[in-house]
């Protein structure tokens, strides 16, 4: 018995010798160690697809939404200086009345989306600002009057409604409006319009980012972002989804010179909607106000105040007889919650009380000194300001 057991300890010290050898100077023969190609730390690897992928096609969304896409052609009178000699009737007895009351026209053009089988048009206010007269073609060649129904220069909209000629029946395309709430950063994007007037065209991008504002275009800003390429002639047109759903109406671009940068900024479909019925219904859109101006709370203000962060908008000034200086709000108050909304900045601020309904009371939480106060506002309406563009 002792025979055995000797000759089984020394079984299992010269395999636990060989063991140790193989692992230190051969330790892939026993599957450990780090061979060539291995991965030293824990990754997440995408798995080899069943069938090799496609590039994918937009076709179909394309088609959808192209026939809504309509291209915008305006006609503006100028009023010609009027010469000081026609002023003399003998030089008007000579020389005629030529030139007297000339009124040379100028043309504009862009584009818009027919949103109603009914006729309407959204579009850009700036495409049709000033205009006497406003032609749209269709993508299927006809080529119909329109009329001004309203406009919003302050979110840079207008609405048109086609009008039909000599009595034809008019089957207009309407598009389909797309969800907001449906988007996000990274979908892709498809831009429809008429770039510098070469006709209807087609460009490709992503969401870049959502609700951008402070960019000093439109007095009420909430713009999609993408890069799509947007290009002058592109401003009324569509920003549609991969499914060829209306979610924005092509607006600006950023560009230093005067052609697409992949920084392109369109009105989100909820916003334009809204203003859209609004006009429809009324012939101008009303909005909310208090006659407060507000100043934004920096970081070195914060720390002033003794606040917690820098949400909410210090009020700077207050208009003599306004709903607010009624209500009792101060220069020097800090705005914080509009009807129970929390107020993250002078911009954020403007679309709240945009927002509220004229002749409806609000609450506004105020911080004021040290303490939290309510003041109860009886909101006024807004009068329209037109931003001028560069």
């Amino acid at each position: 018995m002792r025979r055995l057991w000797l000759i089984f300890a020394q079984t299992v010290t010269v395999g636990l010798a060989v063991l140790f050898v193989v692992s230190t100077l051969k330790p892939e023969w026993i599957g450990r160690g780090s061979p060539v190609g291995a991965s030293v730390v824990a990754l997440r690897e995408s798995a080899a697809p069943a069938v090799p992928a496609r590039p994918a096609s937009f076709r179909e969304a394309a088609d959808k939404a192209l026939p809504s896409v309509v291209h915008v052609f305006t006609s503006q009178k100028v009023k010609a200086r009027r010469n000081p000699l026609l002023d003399d009737p003998v030089f008007r007895h000579f020389f005629g009345e030529s030139g007297d009351g000339e009124s040379p026209k100028t043309a504009g053009l862009g584009s818009g989306v027919i949103v109603s089988s009914s006729g309407y048009v959204l579009t850009n206010f700036h495409v049709v600002e000033g205009a006497d007269q406003i032609e749209i073609a269709l993508s299927d060649g006809r080529s119909l009057d329109a009329r001004l129904v309203g406009s919003d220069p302050e979110s840079d909209l207008a609405v048109l409604q086609i009008s039909a000629r000599n009595g034809q029946e008019l089957a207009l395309p309407a598009i389909t409006l797309g969800r907001m709430d449906d988007i996000a950063v990274g979908d892709v994007t498809l831009a429809i319009g008429n770039p510098f007037g070469v006709g209807q065209t087609v460009t490709m991008g992503i969401i870049s980012a959502l609700g951008r504002s402070h960019l000093g275009i439109n007095t009420f800003e909430n713009f999609i972002q993408t890069d799509a390429a947007i290009n002058p002639g592109n401003s009324g047109g569509a920003l549609v989804d991969s499914q060829g759903n209306l979610i924005g109406i092509n607006t600006a671009i950023y560009s230093r010179s005067g052609g697409s940068l992949g920084i392109g900024f369109a009105i989100p479909i909820s916003l334009a909607r809204n203003v859209m019925e609004q006009i429809i219904a009324t012939g101008s859109v009303t909005r909310g106000w208090i006659g407060v101006e507000a100043q934004e709370i920096t970081v070195d203000l914060a720390e002033s105040f003794g606040l917690p962060d820098t949400n909410g908008a210090l009020i700077a000034g207050v208009l003599r007889g306004s709903p607010a200086d009624a209500g009792g709000i101060k220069p020097g108050d800090i705005l914080l919650t509009v009807d129970g909304r929390l107020v993250k900045d002078p911009q954020g601020m403007l679309d709240l009380i945009a927002s509220q309904k004229p002749g409806e009371t609000v609450v506004f939480r105020l911080r004021r000194q040290n303490g939290v106060v309510d003041a109860n506002i009886r909101v006024g309406k807004r009068t329209p300001q037109r931003r001028e563009r560069e």
